[in-house]
């Protein structure tokens, strides 16, 4: 990556609310009118090897900025309830993947290592149990460090976990109270030294900018304290405050969040720092080493894109286990119900808790070909792709996206030749909006997604 354009004139005219693009169409896409029997069908045709992932939603304490799927709990044995449903669920779908093997299996939440060293033995124990993981498969668990004590790093690892992701999110007090996620630094570095020491393979921090009462100057803190450990990977998120879905973030005075122009500042020293660095920017929200298997994969155009953002391991052969999981395999995509009690309803009639899904057809197929490379890759040969998927003439297809990108293509975000879209250097930080342009269903329910940057 050479240049980025940081003009602050782009926000208000880029800075759309628009989808991630960890598949497409996206989440909002699926419907309960779904026909489950598509489900048996996509597995019977998909590859030997697939990804699983499960999500533990238990969380000991509520973080204000979170919108993901999760139980604030301190009873423990809430967690050993919803293993036998995890039991439960890995029974229905063993018979459907027959002599299939997992190369990639992560747990994420909610916060994974709320789970017990007794639990956490039983449930890798049930997946053993009931699928075949391959022995140099990715085992990856999201960590938050205050629940996650040495023993139990030491206990993940022997129990064949390969990969760490902690959430730091930011290091500076004033914002940590502000999100009620108070942790210590010096844990942090103690946890990413002895995860090094244990022999993981790759090590994630998360981060998080636009969080309340972030400044530039203590923001630049965080980051170079984030370098310093030398991660092997970074994930840099944009918080996305939309209170009126998820109810804790009431908690977040609007007042201290940083406004738009401020919140692309902190992007901006994030990604000049970590790239100063040495790190490869994979891409919209993701940094890796030169060495990751990550940066490797983009280099070599591999690359890919799944529900888990930003992947090796394939984007259209994954199986999600546990409430409000979301599977994509072979063209169809299903979900978990989101409510608790409706997941263990659904197990206790001995039926999967699918709640919804989708089936791509051939359109929804090709532009989700498309996005994925653009997103992950920047750039398109449109002759091969046509030839690829059967396009007479890619333009005339994409008459309406053309339209779209000229603004982009105006402002030296986008360059489109006789053959090709490329996406430039100063337009990877609007990836997401120029994979709009492309998205046939984004008007249909546009705000409900955050601001792309």
């Amino acid at each position: 990556m050479q240049t980025i354009k940081w003009d602050p004139a782009l926000i208000s005219k880029y800075n759309i609310n628009g989808p991630r693009y960890t598949s497409y169409p996206t989440a909002l896409s699926l419907s309960t009118d779904f026909d489950h029997g598509l489900i048996q069908s996509a597995i019977s045709k998909s590859p030997d090897e697939l990804s699983l992932y499960l999500h533990i939603p238990f969380c000991h304490k509520l973080c204000y900025y979170c919108g993901c799927n999760k139980v604030i709990t301190r009873h423990q044995h809430k967690a050993d309830t919803y293993l036998d449903a995890l039991a439960e669920e890995m029974a229905l779908y063993a018979p459907l993947l027959d002599s299939r093997r997992i190369n990639q299996l992560h747990l994420g939440g909610g916060t994974p290592t709320f789970l017990t060293e007794v639990q956490l033995s039983r449930l890798m124990a049930l997946l053993h149990k009931y699928f075949t993981i391959n022995s140099d498969a990715e085992i990856s668990i999201e960590i938050d460090p205050r629940s996650c004590s040495d023993d139990k790093l030491h206990h993940l690892r022997s129990l064949g976990f390969n990969r760490v992701s902690f959430g730091v999110q930011d290091l500076d007090e004033k914002v940590q109270i502000a999100i009620n996620r108070v942790q210590d630094t010096e844990l942090i570095r103690h946890q990413v030294a002895l995860s090094r020491e244990l022999g993981f393979s790759s090590i994630n921090l998360d981060l998080i900018y636009g969080l309340p009462f972030q400044q530039p100057a203590s923001f630049t803190e965080t980051v170079d304290e984030i370098i310093r450990l030398n991660p092997h990977r970074i994930s840099l998120f944009s918080y996305a405050h939309l209170p009126d879905r998820f109810a804790a973030q009431h908690k977040i005075d609007n007042s201290s969040l940083p406004d738009a122009p401020l919140k692309l500042e902190l992007m901006q020293l994030a990604i000049n720092r970590f790239v100063a660095a040495g790190y490869q920017f994979i891409g919209m929200d993701h940094f890796a080493r030169p060495d990751d298997t990550l940066a490797k994969a983009q280099l070599a155009g591999k690359l890919q894109r799944n529900f888990q953002g930003y992947t090796t391991a394939g984007q259209d052969a994954l199986i999600g286990l546990g409430v409000s999981s979301i599977s994509q395999v072979n063209g169809v995509l299903w979900q978990n119900s989101k409510d608790l009690p409706a997941y263990y309803a659904a197990i206790n009639k001995t039926q999967r808790p699918t709640e919804r899904g989708f089936s791509l057809n051939a359109d929804d197929k090709l532009r989700a070909a498309l996005i994925s490379q653009l997103i992950c890759h920047f750039t398109l040969d449109t002759e091969t792709f046509s030839r690829q998927w059967h396009i007479q003439s890619f333009w005339l297809y994409f008459a309406d996206a053309l339209a779209r990108l000229q603004p982009f293509m105006e402002d030296g975000l986008v360059e489109v030749y006789a053959g090709r879209i490329k996406v430039t250097d100063s337009g990877r930080l609007w990836v997401r909006s120029i994979c709009a342009c492309f998205d046939a269903y984004l008007a249909q329910g546009q705000q409900r997604y955050s601001k792309v940057v």
